[in-house]
């Protein structure tokens, strides 16, 4: 073999390595793919966005999180961390009344970073949309290698605190030395970048873990064909979501006097993992019944808008 080129690691890849490996070696994934037929919803999401300007429109991923989270408020127990010694068999699972989405996203120059958008349990359409992109023009301004070697530094500080020891100094070792050294600013850039505000940037806030995670994977290529069949479950998280591309499939329909045919219809589909130390099949049931409420009857989307805004919009118009 002729080898083509050799790159090293970097901070954001090594955390996905090792937070990845973790999934893997400990977690007992399970795993669902979930093929709604989405076409009504999505006739109903354009006339949700026919009147908005261009800024304030609504994304297919924002609103497939805004679905999630109706989901997860019907199936709490997806929207958790759980803590498992395997030597003692002592477990324990923490739900949480706040969703916290960790979501992978695109930074302007090509790098993924994962970000967490906090309390998005009660926030309507327009507030989402609003909050993403206040992430994505903070994401501008940030330094990833100082973002996330903010996060690890803390990672290491709690593996200390827990008296992992020899963990800490390995995540040390191999972040600082030799020519696996992860790169940060120093002297003047460190201090420019410093002086950028918070409120400007990314911080250690913005990248820590969230309560689940949602990877729409169909943002990347729309014009994909498959889906998602599997994914891992960050810990300690005890659920993941892998959301596809909307696509033209046949499907089977009945008629008012109940008779089938097939027709070709827009399927979404959302491959859904759990834990199943946390979990069983039974837990997920209530997330798919949620869902399948709101698609029988998507007009509710439209009460999902800031009301209040638009009003206002509509009466200055």
């Amino acid at each position: 073999m002729k080898p083509a080129e050799t790159t090293h690691f970097g901070i954001q890849r090594k955390i996905v390595a090792n937070m990845t490996t973790e999934s893997w070696e400990r977690i007992p994934h399970v795993t669902y793919l979930y093929e709604p037929d989405v076409t009504d919803l999505m006739r109903e999401y354009r006339q949700l966005n026919f009147d908005r300007p261009g800024q304030e429109k609504i994304s297919v991923n924002t609103l497939v999180l805004k679905l999630i989270c109706e989901g997860l408020k019907a199936a709490p127990a997806m929207n958790a961390h759980i803590r498992f010694d395997r030597r003692l068999v002592r477990g324990e699972v923490t739900t949480y009344r706040n969703i916290d989405i960790s979501m992978p996203m695109v930074l302007p120059n090509g790098e993924m970073m994962t970000v967490n958008l906090h309390d998005f349990e009660n926030k309507n359409l327009d507030e989402m949309t609003a909050y993403i992109a206040d992430v994505s023009r903070r994401a501008a301004n940030t330094d990833l290698n100082e973002a996330m070697f903010e996060v690890s530094l803390d990672n290491t500080l709690t593996a200390l605190r827990r008296g992992k020891l020899g963990q800490a100094v390995c995540r040390l070792i191999g972040s600082k030395t030799g020519k696996h050294k992860v790169r940060t600013l120093h002297g003047q850039k460190k201090r420019a970048y410093e002086a950028i505000p918070k409120t400007d940037r990314l911080t250690k806030t913005d990248l820590t873990q969230g309560t689940v995670t949602v990877s729409n994977l169909g943002s990347l290529y729309r014009g994909q064909r498959g889906a998602c069949a599997l994914l891992e479950i960050i810990p300690p998280q005890v659920a993941a979501f892998g959301v596809g591309a909307v696509q033209d499939k046949p499907v089977v329909v009945r008629d008012a006097a109940g008779n089938k045919r097939v027709e070709a219809r827009q399927v979404l589909p959302i491959c859904i993992a759990f834990d199943h130390r946390a979990l069983d099949f039974g837990d997920i049931v209530p997330f798919l019944k949620k869902l399948d409420a709101v698609l029988e009857r998507p007009q509710v989307i439209h009460s999902w808008k800031d009301r209040e805004k638009h009003a206002q919009n509509a009466k200055e118009a």
